[in-house]
């Protein structure tokens, strides 16, 4: 697939940051949506979630989109989670269809599924009956079942991936050294930008795809095989290879 002009949202975070150095090292073309300039890329558009004009300006001549940009965490539902990552998506998802983009990308979670991580049976499949986590994971479904409805509806291709734990920073780092499922969903870095741009290329089976993405773990609590299967990604990297690129050394 030639995924032409592709915009990463949230550009400037931890997995954005990867994804765009990893989809400009395959020599892409990269735009990128963040409240802050992400360094290294050119093409670069300043705003926020809640801003439709903002929105507009990034997705001109998009083809592929990555969606990346929301509030991370379990915070105020009403100040943070609603304004973010359910006015957002609704903003992000109704522009892309208005400008003709042709793949979505969206980052769900591994939260989605956070109960039958503790009861099994593991691992996880993508036809898990969800059991999210709380308010954030709550959000997620949201995103999941808007990009079911945009490929039902519009034709577009949607990836909806749930991701496993990529720390943002030192104190998530020594989270997940504490506990063994940490880092059994751990997600380096780098394996992320190669998910991403996997995800970019594959010749897709389906309209709509749920995929996880992990690093490899020691006991394997999500499905990955789906995402060798439809996308060609399998991850290099185990824990704690990448957490350098977190703790600064």
């Amino acid at each position: 697939m030639n995924p032409g002009l592709i915009l990463v949202t949230g550009s400037s975070g931890r997995i954005g940051s990867a994804v765009v150095k990893e989809l400009q090292a395959r020599g892409h073309l990269v735009r990128g949506f963040d409240r802050a300039p992400t360094p290294g890329l050119a093409d670069m558009v300043v705003g926020t979630l809640t801003s439709e004009a903002d929105i507009g300006r990034a997705m001109r001549d998009v083809h592929t989109l990555i969606h990346l940009a929301a509030t991370p965490d379990d915070a105020d539902f009403l100040a943070e989670i609603v304004p973010n990552n359910i006015i957002g998506v609704y903003h992000v998802f109704e522009e892309a269809q208005r400008v003709g983009v042709q793949r979505l990308i969206v980052a769900s979670s591994g939260q989605v599924v956070w109960y039958q991580r503790m009861t099994g049976p593991l691992p996880i499949g993508v036809d898990a009956q969800p059991t999210p986590r709380y308010w954030y994971a709550a959000a997620k479904m949201f995103l999941e079942a808007a990009g079911r409805s945009f490929a039902e509806k519009f034709g577009i291709e949607v990836i909806a991936v749930r991701l496993g734990w990529c720390p943002r920073t030192p104190e998530q780092v020594e989270e997940i050294r504490a506990e063994q499922w940490a880092q059994d969903v751990y997600l380096s870095p780098n394996d992320a930008g190669r998910f991403f741009a996997c995800a970019v290329e594959a010749t897709l089976e389906e309209k709509f795809t749920v995929v996880y993405a992990t690093s490899k773990p020691k006991r394997l609590i999500y499905d990955l095989a789906t995402a060798k299967r439809l996308l060609g990604f399998e991850p290099q990297e185990t824990w704690p290879q990448g957490i350098e690129i977190v703790v600064g050394r």
